[in-house]
This record gives C-alpha cells, sequence and structure tokens, in this order.
C-alpha cells in the first residue's frame, strides 16, 4: 500500500492573526505618525472662512503663492532657520569629536562625562530654560537675551543628541578596516578620510538632521532664552490664540516636503554606492 499522505491541519483564525498582528501593528502606527502631516498638507489647499484654518471651506492655492503674506510669520521662519543652521553646524562639529574621544580613547572622567551627556535629554525643559535663563541673566545681563542666547541654547541640548548618535555609529563599525588600511600603509590622514569618515558619515548626517529638526522645533526652551525675538514655534504659538492663517500649513508642508526629499536622495545615494561597490 502506499503511505498515506499526510493530514494538512487548517489554521484557525488566531493563528492567521498571530502571524499578522505585528504587520497590522506596524501599519497602524504609521498612519498615526503620517495622518497629522497629511492633514496639514491638505488645508494648506484649504480657503478658511475666518482667521482660523481649521474647517475645510473650499480648495484654493491662494496661501501657497502668497506663503508670506504675514511678514512676521516669514521672518520667524527665517530667524528659526538661521538660529537651527548655526546650531546644527556647531553641535554636530562638537559632538561628533566628543563621540570619537569617548568611543576611541580610555581616560578617567569618561563615565562621569558619559553620564553627564545625558543630563540634557533627561531634564524637563521647563528646568532647563529656567535654569540657562538664570545662568545669562547672572552673565551677561537680562538685556542681552536674544539670538545667541537662543542658539547657545540649541547648541547645549542638540549636543547630547549629535554625541548619542554618531557614538553608535562608531560602536559598530568593525575596527579591523582601518587596521587593514593601516597594513596598507596608509597614513592616519588617509585612513580617516576614506576608510573611517564615510563609515561614519551616515551617522553624522543623521545626528546633524536630528539637531536641526530638535533646533527648529523646540519652544519651551526658546521661549526662555529669547528676549524680544520670536522664532516660528513661538509664532504658531501666539498666533493660535488670535488667527491661524493657511500660510502655516503651507510652510509645514513645505518642510515636510523638503525633509521626504533629503531622505529619498540619500537613499538613492546610498543604493548607488552599494551598487557600485
Amino acid at each position: 500500500m502506499p503511505p498515506m499522505p499526510p493530514k494538512i491541519r487548517r489554521r484557525g483564525p488566531l493563528a492567521w492573526i498571530s502571524d499578522h498582528l505585528l504587520l497590522a501593528a506596524t501599519v497602524v502606527i504609521f498612519i498615526f505618525m503620517l495622518l497629522p502631516n497629511a492633514v496639514i498638507l491638505v488645508m494648506s489647499f484649504n480657503a478658511p472662512i475666518g482667521k482660523y484654518d481649521y474647517i475645510w471651506n473650499h480648495f484654493s492655492t491662494e496661501a501657497w503663492a502668497h506663503p508670506c503674506a504675514n511678514q512676521a510669520l516669514c521672518s520667524s521662519m527665517g530667524l528659526s532657520l538661521e538660529i537651527g543652521g548655526i546650531a546644527t553646524v556647531v553641535s554636530t562639529a562638537l559632538g561628533t569629536m566628543i563621540a570619537f574621544a569617548m568611543v576611541r580613547h580610555r581616560f578617567k572622567a569618561r563615565s562621569g562625562i558619559n553620564a553627564l551627556l545625558f543630563l540634557p535629554m533627561a531634564a524637563p525643559e521647563v528646568v532647563m530654560g529656567a535654569t540657562l535663563t538664570a545662568l545669562f541673566f547672572n552673565t551677561i545681563g537680562p538685556g542681552s537675551l536674544g539670538f545667541w542666547t537662543i542658539t547657545i541654547a540649541h547648541v547645549m541640548f542638540c549636543l547630547s543628541y549629535v554625541v548619542v548618535t554618531v557614538k553608535s555609529r562608531l560602536a559598530g563599525m568593525d575596527p579591523m578596516l582601518e587596521r587593514a588600511a593601516e597594513d596598507l600603509y596608509a597614513t592616519p590622514t588617509q585612513t580617516f578620510m576614506r576608510v573611517t569618515l564615510p563609515l561614519v558619515a551616515p551617522g553624522i548626517a543623521a545626528a546633524a538632521l536630528l539637531a536641526f529638526a530638535l533646533s527648529v522645533d523646540d519652544y519651551i526652551i526658546t521661549a526662555f532664552t529669547a528676549g524680544q525675538r520670536t522664532t516660528f514655534p513661538m509664532y504658531i504659538f501666539g498666533s493660535v490664540q488670535r488667527s491661524y492663517p493657511a500660510q502655516i500649513d503651507v510652510i509645514g508642508s513645505i518642510m515636510l516636503l523638503g525633509t521626504m526629499l533629503i531622505i529619498a536622495v540619500s537613499t538613492v545615494l546610498g543604493r548607488m554606492r552599494a551598487t557600485r561597490r
């Protein structure tokens, strides 16, 4: 007699749910995260009836045609971009050097510095803003609060995020690659420029983008250290009490689309480099 074929056990609905639960949760989380961005993009094409762009009225490109109809809105956005650019460059440069020192060298204060780097990330922003205000009041005076005090504060809290991001990239890098370059008679400068820096560059770029986003987005610490200056988050917080024009959604959509474009370009370049290798 030929052997009997094995019986195929039918899987119940619970087994199907358990197999697809992780995928379903991931899709729901992504929808939850991206839905506000989609709402901002849609409402940027709205022609509001009154002062508040909260309820859909009808389609219009007026806000996109005149994004700077309110001059104070664009000036506050320009101030945030300027501060964010300086804070990103300074914090990324200092944070990268600190990350290299923490990963590649052993010294007595290493564990203490490592713990101190997490304080700006763990401390409440209200407390940090109040302490920075007290520091600036007692050093440069209350009348000096403005552009540079905001920039210094942003560099301070962005620095920790840069160090943590670059450190994780350095920790996952194979040290044998640098040793192989040294065995091939490469100088320390050549090893760093041709081996170390290209491998760490994605981590540095990610840290820079994170620092820029944190700087442009910050409100609490900025409100304590701004003096008479008004950044984009401060303008939005103040305008919500009086009006909410569609131009705010336009600028938010531009920032969203610009970020997506940067991510897409970096992904394409990464795949092109991987293909060439």
